[in-house]
């Protein structure tokens, strides 16, 4: 059943993606080019609509009953339908923000919470009335971690089957059916996307695919790592490592030049890569990689030795140095010109 949930999930993707294509453009669910983008023609925006659709037939028919089911299921197309709202008539920053709440409050409900942490040494700390904001903030930062990458061709997505792969590859070793099913359904859905948004794109997945993918991401490291150990908890940050850090490097950023933390520039590690010379499925192959390793990482240290510590603090020195001389390097030889190229739009 494992594989059968993850080949119909594939399957249906790779069939719905141009029929959503031809919808995406009836519609006027677009992106159009300008000094941001890196594309130079209209290009459908709504392909998550085909990974949401197979991903919920696909935990409907194949996933086993289980109390966080039916939260789940229900946060996620409260997520849907905010990046299809968003897709089609641009919502305000606000309006996306209260439809990301909505539905991480919605599986909050449902019991999906960090409670507490297992220190090491001494007693748990129980966070008490503080796990609902905890939890909370830690969707909603997931959630549009993922659509602040979602700036190239199939870079999103790439990103979010690395996670997914190595989220479903853990439950698997930790024999948490649950996790399993909703991981291997999510990636293939995911992957069967990927046929057409890989370099050159036919279709974006848009808010519609990144938020929707952010969401179901954050809840799956959730349901796999919560309430268990300090570095347990680790596990689903590294899992994260490249989105994450690209988000708390852009909030820096923007508040060290005293501009709108939900103001879009042309500053992020994908960017800055193409500034560099690099082309554009080299930058993507680049970001998989730094992915990959923080995934790595994420892999040994649930195997904590020695060794293996040792090995993940080398992986994590190594993939950080990279990302900051690339900011610091394309940052120096660009600030003039980045200073120009601050667009009034949200959208990443």
């Amino acid at each position: 059943m494992e594989l059968q949930s993850f080949l119909f999930c594939f399957l249906l993707a790779v069939v719905l993606t141009p029929l959503i294509i031809k919808f995406a453009v009836y519609v006027g669910a677009t992106d159009q080019p300008d000094h941001r983008k890196v594309h130079t023609r209209q290009m459908p925006r709504l392909g998550g609509l085909a990974i949401f659709v197979s991903v919920i037939l696909g935990m409907i028919y194949f996933t086993p009953y289980h109390p966080y089911l039916y939260p789940l299921l229900i946060g996620g197309i409260i997520i849907a339908v905010t990046g299809i709202l968003d897709d089609i008539f641009s919502l305000p920053p606000l309006y996306k923000l209260s439809g990301q709440s909505l539905a991480a409050l919605v599986v909050i409900a449902g019991g999906v919470k960090i409670e507490f942490i297992n220190l090491p040494f001494g007693s748990p700390i129980e966070f008490g009335f503080l796990s609902i904001p905890i939890t909370l903030f830690w969707i909603i930062g997931i959630t549009n971690a993922i659509n602040l990458v979602d700036g190239l061709d199939g870079l999103a997505a790439g990103i979010s089957s690395i996670a997914l792969l190595t989220i479903t590859s853990m439950a698997i070793m930790m024999g948490n059916e649950f996790v399993m099913y909703i991981g291997l359904i999510v990636l293939g859905a995911t992957l069967g996307f990927l046929v057409f948004n890989f370099y050159p794109a036919k279709i974006f997945m848009g808010d519609t695919g990144a938020m929707f993918l952010g969401f179901m991401i954050s809840v799956l490291a959730l349901l796999g790592f919560k309430n268990v150990t300090l570095f347990s908890f680790v596990i689903p940050i590294l899992i994260l490592g490249v989105p994450i850090s690209d988000t708390i490097i852009t909030i820096v950023r923007r508040m060290l030049h005293d501009q709108p933390i939900m103001k879009a520039d042309f500053a992020h590690l994908h960017h800055n890569l193409l500034k560099l010379g690099c082309s554009h499925p080299q930058t993507v192959i680049i970001i998989y990689t730094l992915s990959a390793l923080f995934s790595l990482a994420a892999v040994l240290f649930s195997q904590a030795t020695l060794i293996n510590s040792l090995m993940v603090v080398t992986i994590l020195m190594f993939s950080t140095e990279i990302m900051i001389e690339i900011s610091q390097i394309a940052g120096e030889k660009y600030r003039p010109l980045l200073n120009r190229m601050v667009s009034p739009r949200s959208k990443e």
